[in-house]
C-alpha cells in the first residue's frame, strides 16, 4: 500500500516543463466588489486599506515562490493564500456588517483561485459517508496530494489554455481515482465515486 503514492506521482508527474510567461492579472479586482455593495466613506477607507495589505502579502508571498526559480512550490503557495484570505475574511468581518461580508465571502469565493484538490470538507465526507478505514483514508489523502502536486506541476505548460489545463485535470483525476480503486474495497469505492461525481474541471474566468 505504501508504494501506492510512489506509483501514482511517478505516473503522473511525467510533464514536460517549459517556460511561463507569467501570471497576469494576479489576484481579486476587489473594485468591483465596491460596486456591487453600498459602503459608507469610512468602510470603504478600511476595506481598501484591509485588501491591499492582504494583495501584498499575496504578491510577497508570489515573488517569494518565483525566486525559487523551476522549483516553485505552488502547492506550498496555494495553502499560504487559502490562509492569508481567512486572516482577512477575519479583519474584513470587523468592519462589514452581516449581509455585506456574506456578499463579500462569496466574492472572494467565486473570484479566488482554488487549490486544485478534494477540500477538507470533501475528505471528511469521504472519510465518515463512506465509512473508510484509517489504512484507505491515508491512500485517499495520498493521491489528493499527488494529484494536486502533478496538477500543479503542469501548469507552465496548460498556464492560459483552459482546454489543456481540463485535459491534464482530467490525466490527474483518472491516476487519482485508480489509486484509490485498488485501495478501497468495491462498497467503499462506488461511494467514494458517488461523493466525488460532481467534481469537475473549473477552468478561470
Amino acid at each position: 500500500m505504501k508504494n501506492v503514492k510512489t506509483i501514482f506521482l511517478a505516473l503522473a508527474l511525467g510533464v514536460v516543463s517549459v517556460a511561463c510567461s507569467g501570471d497576469k492579472k494576479r489576484g481579486i479586482d476587489y473594485n468591483q466588489f465596491k460596486t456591487e455593495v453600498q459602503l459608507t466613506p469610512d468602510q470603504t477607507k478600511s476595506f481598501d486599506e484591509i485588501t491591499k495589505k492582504y494583495q501584498d502579502l499575496q504578491e510577497q508571498n508570489f515573488q517569494a515562490a518565483k525566486a525559487q526559480g523551476g522549483n516553485m512550490d505552488r502547492v506550498a503557495l496555494g495553502i499560504k493564500s487559502e490562509e492569508l484570505r481567512a486572516q482577512q475574511s477575519v479583519e474584513m468581518s470587523k468592519i462589514l456588517d452581516g449581509p455585506q461580508m456574506e456578499k463579500f465571502n462569496t466574492f472572494v469565493d467565486e473570484n479566488s483561485r482554488k487549490r486544485p484538490r478534494y477540500d477538507n470538507a470533501l475528505l471528511e465526507r469521504i472519510k465518515t459517508e463512506g465509512q473508510l478505514s484509517e489504512e484507505e483514508f491515508k491512500v485517499v489523502n495520498a493521491a489528493n496530494d499527488a494529484f494536486e502536486k502533478a496538477f500543479n506541476d503542469a501548469h507552465d505548460v496548460y498556464h492560459g489554455n483552459n482546454d489543456l489545463a481540463k485535459e491534464y485535470w482530467e490525466k490527474f483525476d483518472a491516476q487519482r481515482k485508480a489509486a484509490i480503486k485498488t485501495a478501497l474495497t468495491p462498497e467503499h469505492y462506488t461511494k467514494f465515486e458517488e461523493i466525488v461525481k460532481d467534481i469537475k474541471f473549473k477552468g478561470r474566468k
